[in-house]
């Protein structure tokens, strides 16, 4: 069934009620490699940097956990809206942001309303744009915009939506490091919700384009933000404001992310980054990268 854009920007909110507690915090800090060495902590079991998202006597919650809490119900929510039945062979994460309003909980229930505010016709695919805006008792938590792209589903006469680039820097980084995609990571990380066989079945991977399962976007995505906080933000979470991506191409497990960064860009209380495949002649993994600090 194609996508019906007009249906889907003009439903109504839907709600959804979250829950999470400090297991489910401590299973995605696992999932983006939490416990396991870096070229900066050789031996992170014990580092009590390391501590505060593995033990829950010390956790802080990433931001980015946002992505993720009460089960990955933000991308769920965008391909059961109304006007939208796709096939999930044919889906790819296209961008996410994550704007937070206060320090995440480690513990909470929330009520997220999900709306669509466009779908764009690229031609030869679709791209989806939700908002998840999360509140508890308390007031706003944090604001995902998530962009879903479907091959396949373009050409219904739609506006063809924004196209700008944000180019690196002319300058060389001020930080390069490099994090390990262990084999089994896209196998743990899917436990915190999203389920699509893309990332755990070798013949789903090859229905899809793939020669073998990818990883999340969105484990790259929890992944580069640990190492930018953890190498630039002296570990603080709290100094996240925001943080956006484009995906800009696929991760296998087993392969090493190459993480670049450029402080104050491209404006003061900005970092830009740069994300590639160093096994693959640094292929783009992630694009227009910025996450707003204070």
């Amino acid at each position: 069934m194609p996508i019906d854009a007009a249906k889907a920007t003009s439903a109504e909110p839907r709600t959804t009620e979250l829950a999470w507690d400090h297991k489910d915090v401590q299973l995605y800090h696992l999932g983006i490699g939490a416990g396991a060495a870096t070229p900066e902590k050789p031996h992170p079991a014990t580092d009590p940097d390391e501590l505060r998202y593995t033990l829950e006597s010390a956790l802080h919650v990433l931001p980015s956990f946002a992505t993720v809490a009460g089960g990955g119900m933000a991308l769920a929510g965008g391909l059961s809206a109304p006007g939208i039945d796709v096939d999930l062979a044919a889906v790819l994460h296209g961008g996410q942001t994550v704007t937070v309003h206060r320090a995440l909980p480690v513990t909470g229930r929330a009520t997220q309303t999900s709306t669509v505010p466009a779908v764009y016709d690229k031609g030869k695919a679709a791209v989806i744009v939700l908002r998840s805006e999360v509140a508890d008792g308390d007031g706003p938590l944090w604001t995902c915009d998530t962009q879903i792209f479907v091959r396949g589903e373009g050409g219904f006469g739609g506006e063809r939506g924004p196209s700008a680039r944000l180019e690196p820097p002319e300058r060389a980084p001020d930080l390069t490091t490099e994090r390990l995609i262990r084999e089994d990571q896209a196998l743990l990380y899917r436990l915190s919700g999203d389920w699509n066989p893309l990332h755990a079945d070798p013949e789903f991977a090859k229905l899809a384009g793939f020669d073998r399962p990818i990883l999340h976007g969105l484990c790259s995505y929890g992944v580069t933000l640990k190492a930018v906080v953890d190498t630039v933000l002296g570990g603080d979470v709290g100094r996240v404001r925001s943080y956006t991506t484009r995906f800009a191409g696929v991760v296998f497990p087993g392969e090493t992310l190459r993480v670049r960064v450029w402080r104050d860009a491209p404006e003061p209380g900005r970092l830009q980054v740069s994300v590639t495949a160093a096994d693959r002649d640094d292929a783009p993994v992630l694009a227009d990268t910025v996450i707003a600090y204070r």
